[in-house]
């Protein structure tokens, strides 16, 4: 893999915490999800063998950072297997809140689910620690944050050494500047067409803390403007020095490829 079209060499630290990650990670929805994703095209989620293919690209690519959720239909159950003897190698984003069962979304934020759920999930993941769990929020961030007792259970779960950092995917920016004050991490979305939660992103620069960016090309949307709208997005989102990674949910390996050689042309550039 030519080093100028891959991120070998471009991983950066997530905030304060000792997580080295990659400027774009693999965000695995269309692993395990196929039902109530708004993306503009429909797609089929990938077999084992394509998707361990997916994996071993992103890999070479220089991406170690995976991006998944209980919310994520069988994503983090097939991720498990896929990634065995691969543990070291990966930076692994899970959830906890957001439950997807027959087409619904339900949360729950209270300290019994959340443990609950990490002990799932490490158990899906057949690891014994997750490097970053972010609280799915249902948009409520405020509340969920200050009621229901997630972050304090979160914290325990860092102290246990179960998990080794957490914070926030959430909605408004005062959810993000809170996430942010008390824990390691938000993520937020920014992108072409939406960029309200820049405050967040400034406040995480002025105090070190960790950003990743969600729906970075707009889920797909972005897609169908005229220019090169990869370029543009990674453009906007690069130039901000506060963003660790961006999330890139692609199924497909010529996309992957695409991002990747214009994500590193991109920080080149900025560099």
């Amino acid at each position: 893999m030519h080093a100028l079209h891959s991120l070998h060499n471009l991983h950066r630290p997530l905030g304060a915490t000792e997580l080295l990650v990659s400027p774009l990670g693999l965000g695995t929805v269309k692993l395990g999800r196929d039902q109530g994703v708004k993306y503009p095209n429909g797609f089929s989620i990938p077999d084992d063998a394509a998707a361990r293919q997916l994996l071993a690209l992103a890999h070479d690519l220089g991406i170690n950072l995976i991006d998944t959720a209980p919310a994520y239909g069988t994503s983090e159950t097939r991720l498990g297997p896929l990634l065995r003897g691969q543990r070291q190698q990966w930076v692994i984003v899970s959830k906890v809140g957001e439950e997807f069962e027959n087409g619904q979304s339900r949360f729950d934020f209270s300290p019994e689910h959340t443990r609950f759920s990490v002990e799932r999930s490490l158990k899906r993941l057949q690891t014994d620690f997750i490097d970053l769990m972010l609280v799915h929020s249902d948009g409520n961030d405020i509340a969920i944050l200050r009621d229901s007792g997630v972050y304090q259970t979160l914290a325990e779960l860092k102290r246990e050494g179960k998990i080794r950092a957490f914070g926030l995917s959430g909605k408004t920016v005062e959810g993000g500047l809170l996430a942010l004050e008390q824990g390691d991490c938000a993520m937020v979305t920014y992108n072409l067409s939406e960029q309200s939660e820049l405050p967040v992103l400034d406040y995480a620069e002025a105090h070190g803390k960790g950003i990743l960016i969600k729906k970075a090309l707009a889920s797909g949307h972005a897609l169908q403007t005229g220019e090169d709208p990869v370029r543009a997005s990674f453009e906007l989102i690069f130039a901000h020095p506060a963003v660790n990674s961006a999330i890139i949910g692609t199924i497909n390996p010529e996309h992957l490829t695409h991002n990747v050689a214009t994500a590193a042309a991109v920080l080149q550039d900025i560099a």
